[in-house]
């Protein structure tokens, strides 16, 4: 399974969340609503969510393992640091 396509839109506001993120795969299978967020540690990727009936929050789809999880996050983070070397003032407001 290859990515094919990783779409960036910044965030405007001030805040943990910089961009929300989709990401293609094979040309064919997309997910949305992928959040790059300020941690910490640095910047890091939250798989598209909702709340369950319990007051948690679920991913909705997300990687199996932890080597797939680092290639989808390596490739959105390359990707959102590209954008913001070419658009620092474009955002979008949330």
């Amino acid at each position: 399974m290859q990515i094919t396509d990783v779409r960036v839109r910044k965030v405007a506001k001030e805040g943990k969340l910089k961009a929300v993120v989709s990401i293609t795969f094979d040309d064919e299978f997309v997910v949305h609503d992928i959040k790059v967020i300020e941690g910490e540690k640095g910047l890091f990727i939250a798989m598209p969510s909702k709340k369950a009936m319990d007051g948690e929050y679920r991913d909705i789809a997300h990687p199996i393992n932890s080597g797939t999880r680092d290639r989808i996050q390596s490739t959105i983070l390359e990707k959102y640091k590209q954008v913001l070397e070419e658009e620092p003032e474009a955002a979008v407001e949330i």
